[in-house]
């Protein structure tokens, strides 16, 4: 049943990136689409806890803090790369949040004489330089670049969360105050840009992103929660599939014998740093 969790998980992450690209597409600016990623989880979460007469003071507002700008900076930076690059490329670059864990591991985490990471950083870099070399247009260099930062600020957030869970920060209380600046970035956005002119398909598609978004957040959460954590993270890398095939249904784009050796690579690279990572004592 957690696989299941876990694979219904990453249908809906690579669902949310197909809506996301189809409401840029549809006129809806990436303000907007950051407003409707977090809204919905605002507003259940909220009454959820008013319901249970749960506490929404967190336990650390500093770990909050890094967390939420590092988890903020990757949703846009990663948005936007969905958004101007085929949609298995983009999902691709922001899964390299494990090699730049590695990469921090291997730098400043004391593992430097670690095999296992260095392996998994050469593969992944590998995968990373085998997808943006057949498959990047020269103007799309910058969202490639993006999406690459996409991946090393979610690895920042990803240290964050592991360190608010030592200090016994609840899960939905983490999910809570990130989707809070969330839609505080995305009204900073919007003052900036205005709401501008979005027709009934891109409203459609925005809605999308919010259902598919917090659907996905929902069953990561369970399959978290009930199972392996090392089996969990292995079955995220579906997402990557999971976009290359709606990438092909829904834009037509083909992936050359390269790039998919590029994502193959990229997936083994994650998988290995997770699995090390799980191995490895605590605070390695």
């Amino acid at each position: 049943m957690q696989a299941l969790w876990m694979l219904v998980a990453s249908a809906m992450f690579a669902l949310m990136g197909s809506f996301v690209k189809m409401a840029t597409e549809y006129g809806a600016s990436l303000p907007q689409i950051v407003l409707f990623r977090g809204f919905p989880s605002v507003v259940l979460l909220l009454i959820w806890a008013r319901a249970g007469r749960q506490s929404i003071v967190p336990t650390s507002w500093r770990l909050h803090v890094w967390r939420n700008v590092a988890g903020v900076a990757s949703m846009w930076l990663g948005f936007f790369a969905i958004s101007h690059l085929p949609l298995a490329t983009a999902t691709s670059l922001n899964y390299t949040a494990p090699l730049f864990i590695a990469c921090w591991m291997l730098g400043w985490g004391g593992s430097q004489r670690d095999p296992v990471r260095i392996l998994a950083v050469v593969l992944g870099f590998a995968g990373v330089i085998s997808i943006l070399r057949p498959s990047i247009n020269p103007d799309q260099w910058m969202a490639a670049l993006f999406g690459l930062c996409a991946g090393a600020t979610s690895a920042v957030a990803m240290m964050q969360i592991r360190l608010l869970g030592r200090v016994g920060e609840p899960e939905w209380r983490t999910v809570l105050f990130f989707s809070l600046a969330v839609c505080l970035s995305s009204a900073l956005g919007l003052t900036l840009e205005g709401w501008g002119q979005v027709g009934w398909e891109g409203y459609a598609s925005l809605v999308g992103i919010g259902v598919a978004g917090l659907f996905g957040q929902l069953t990561m959460t369970r399959a978290f929660g009930v199972g392996s954590a090392l089996l969990t993270a292995a079955l995220q890398y579906t997402t990557i599939i999971f976009a290359a095939l709606l990438g092909m249904g829904f834009w037509g784009d083909q992936p050359d014998g390269l790039a998919w050796a590029g994502m193959a690579l990229i997936i083994a690279a994650g998988l290995l740093s997770v699995w090390r990572t799980m191995r490895m004592p605590a605070g390695s």
